[in-house]
């Protein structure tokens, strides 16, 4: 039986936690997730749990914050007033906005304080800081 190798397609059932045992995402109940293995289409962590796994095959695999989305950077946290957002719009602490930069590039933020005349938006990716545990199931390679 052939196992996973670096370009290979993969597809994968997988669900991910936080060490404090909370689910942050999971295939279940949907299509198995695919992708190339070795591409960077996934978190390094998770790109190279698969490789030399074979269908059927299932593991845990504890993926440090630097294999994962990284340290969060404080310089990814910025204040803005609330001037500077529509009229018709009420900033509120979870809003999930899109904002762009200089380049034209698009990012997500989340909205973390609304204090007075200031709101405080955060780049950060939600997962940033944190170390992961996945389970995966290798469904199929090809």
């Amino acid at each position: 039986m052939s196992t996973v190798q670096k370009g290979d397609k993969v597809n994968v059932h997988y669900h991910g936690r936080l060490t404090d045992g909370s689910t942050f995402d999971s295939s279940e109940g949907r299509e198995p997730l695919s992708f190339t293995a070795g591409a960077g289409q996934v978190i390094k962590g998770f790109d190279e749990a698969v490789l030399n796994m074979t269908p059927g095959d299932k593991k845990t695999v504890n993926i440090p914050v630097a294999e994962a989305y990284g340290h969060r950077n404080d310089d990814m946290v910025m204040d803005y007033p609330v001037s500077d957002f529509p009229a018709d719009m009420q900033p509120q602490v979870g809003m999930e906005l899109q904002m762009g930069d200089n380049q034209g590039n698009v990012f997500p933020v989340v909205i973390t304080e609304v204090n007075g005349d200031m709101v405080t938006l955060d780049a950060n990716h939600p997962l940033a800081g944190h170390d992961l545990i996945f389970d995966i199931e290798l469904v199929s390679i090809g």
